[in-house]
């Protein structure tokens, strides 16, 4: 563990870039996180969401997702409560019930943001979904036994594949285990 002090070297609205020592990480600034979202419907569809990723100069499959406090409003929001807004807004489903699963880091060796996993129960569809207006977002109603066929499909069309699809794709990466 370093006891070098950290220094900021660079604060936009939402990122820090930060050193302490040789290491070079980016934060949240304010404190922000995220809440993923894991919903699977009552017919063992897994929704997902497609959408252009600056950083990666091309779109990325990944799990419905959003901040949580994002808005100066509400620094303090609940991660079950910004879970339920996102997953609205990007999937136009509606839970009836979150469980928080628990907090999870995606790149620690580079970024020390956590996200908050949750689980989303009992889903109804009650509108198109996309996201917000600055937002272009497709949705995808997977059946999870097609679900490596649809990532291939994905990749293959030249899309990014977020790392957390990997928790749905484990048991046929892993195979049998004896």
């Amino acid at each position: 563990m370093s006891d070098e002090p950290e220094q900021i070297q660079w604060q936009g609205k939402f990122i820090t870039a930060r050193t302490r020592g040789k290491w070079e990480y980016v934060t949240r600034a304010r404190g922000i996180r995220a809440a993923v979202i894991l919903a699977i419907d009552a017919e063992d569809h897994v929704l997902l969401v497609e959408q252009y990723r600056v950083p990666l100069g091309k779109a990325c499959l990944e799990l419905p997702a959003g901040l949580i406090g994002d808005d100066d409003s509400s620094p303090d929001e609940d991660p079950s409560t910004a879970a339920a807004r996102e997953l609205e807004e990007e999937t136009g489903y509606r839970a009836e019930r979150i469980e928080v699963v628990g907090e999870f880091y995606s790149s620690p060796g580079m970024v020390s943001e956590s996200f908050t996993l949750v689980r989303a129960h009992g889903l109804t569809q009650v509108g198109p979904g996309g996201g917000t207006e600055s937002e272009d977002i497709t949705v995808h109603r997977v059946a999870l036994s097609h679900l490596p066929q649809f990532v291939e499909m994905a990749r293959s069309r030249g899309l990014g594949i977020d790392v957390r699809l990997l928790m749905l794709l484990a048991p046929g990466i892993l195979g049998e285990r004896t």
